[in-house]
């Protein structure tokens, strides 16, 4: 049942106007660590400004923030980052602040021939948004910002505050976030707009990005028996991951039942040799390492590092020239939300008295890392909900759906007034 104050910032939502700023968010092509990460932010501090809340913008201290022990990663050149806060003022103080989160970064477009047009000129088919960002994650920015504006517009007076944290570099490690919570930033409750595909993510697998380091022995190619192919070294290697992956997928825990692999091991790149005509003397493999549930992330390093070691030690060549193993770039945790916390059962008593004709929000763990780990280490309970479904995300086919955007942006109008309290 729908209270007066959320009865009128219901009414107060405007769809039009939440289409228009999904627009002009995809065509902004604000890629991890490119200056157009840096615009967006600065476009999204103004919004926040004309919705009167109270907004800290600042340059990020990298070398500070890198320097810490707790730094997450990262792996797309940057030297500079920028975070985001805008907070409502017009809290008492005696009730809770919720933080809406989103990252305002999107991978590159990829191969060009894979899109219908540019990426980042937004194409819109019916109900349908196509575009980079357009469910991952700028329609869950869009949401969260039409449900700001309708809060504002309807004058609702709250008891706590809602606080809008929009950070950068979420794709490659999460230095976005960190950041903002390093500055001191923080709330009683946190929902980051990542596309859950009408459901509630309460749980995130970890990812870790590592590099093996694979010698061989150089030779003229008309000569090569006198060599040894870093290629030819690296293969009982990568069986040896495949089965450490299948080991590492057993019997998973209910939240990640419904995935094939919840904790995929990927190669995603391979480099081996300089000339044609030579027999390669190194290969360098890297991928992603899936951490488990409640899983310590060293725990997941040792297993991966144990795995390459104990296959060099059965190979006549790497017994005695063996890989190495290192951890660049992103490293993310697994992380969720404790059992029996009231956040998702808000939201879905919001879906249901907000969206016409709402299906159920059922609860789920996701495969990939995200954010959530770091608000969730920081003390704060936090979910993903948001429009959009990231079997589309990362791809050429990546789109969204303006209705569900809009559903999302109803059920945090409601689940929001509901958290912060009213009066």
């Amino acid at each position: 049942m729908l209270s007066g104050e959320e009865a009128a910032a219901l009414a107060a939502v405007d769809e039009a106007e939440l289409a228009r700023t999904l627009l002009e968010l995809i065509a902004v092509p604000s890629v991890t660590g490119s200056p157009a990460e840096s615009e967006l932010q600065h476009l999204l501090a103004g919004r926040l400004e004309r919705l009167g809340l109270d907004v800290d913008l600042w340059s990020m201290d990298l070398p500070a923030l890198r320097a810490d022990p707790d730094f997450p990663g990262a792996e797309a050149a940057r030297d500079e980052a920028w975070g985001l806060v805008g907070t409502t003022g017009d809290g008492g103080g005696d009730g809770p602040t919720l933080i809406l989160q989103g990252h305002v970064d999107v991978v590159p477009p990829g191969d060009l021939a894979g899109w219908d047009g540019d990426p980042f000129v937004p194409r819109v088919t019916g109900d349908v948004v196509h575009g980079r960002g357009a469910c991952d994650m700028k329609a869950g920015l869009a949401a969260q910002l039409a449900a700001l504006a309708a809060i504002r517009a309807a004058g609702v007076r709250l008891r706590g505050r809602i606080a809008a944290h929009f950070v950068v570099g979420e794709e490659d490690g999460g230095l976005g976030a960190f950041g903002t919570l390093r500055r001191g930033h923080g709330g009683d409750a946190c929902v980051i707009g990542e596309p859950t595909a009408g459901t509630l993510v309460t749980a995130n697998a970890g990812a870790l990005t590592f590099r093996i380091t694979v010698p061989g022995k150089a030779a003229h190619a008309a000569t090569r028996e006198q060599g040894v192919s870093a290629i030819d070294a690296y293969l009982p290697l990568h069986r040896a991951l495949a089965e450490l992956e299948r080991a590492r997928n057993t019997d998973p825990p209910p939240l990640m039942a419904e995935y094939p692999v919840p904790y995929g091991l990927s190669v995603g790149r391979l480099r081996a040799g300089d000339w044609a005509s030579s027999v390669p003397d190194l290969l360098t493999a890297e991928g992603r390492l899936g951490v488990r549930l409640g899983e310590d992330p060293a725990r997941a390093r040792t297993a991966l590092e144990r795995c390459v070691a104990l296959a060099c030690a059965a190979d006549s060549w790497l017994r005695d020239h063996p890989a190495t193993v290192t951890w660049p770039g992103g490293q993310f945790a697994a992380g969720g939300l404790a059992a029996g916390h009231p956040l998702p059962g808000l939201l879905r008593s919001a879906h249901t008295d907000a969206v016409p004709a709402p299906g159920p929000l059922r609860e789920r763990g996701a495969p990939y890392g995200s954010d959530l780990r770091l608000y969730a280490a920081a003390g704060i309970p936090t979910l993903q909900y948001g429009p959009g479904d990231i079997q589309v995300a990362h791809s050429g086919r990546e789109r969204v759906s303006l209705g569900e955007v809009v559903a999302v942006a109803r059920t945090l109008v409601v689940g929001a007034l509901r958290v912060v309290g009213t009066g």
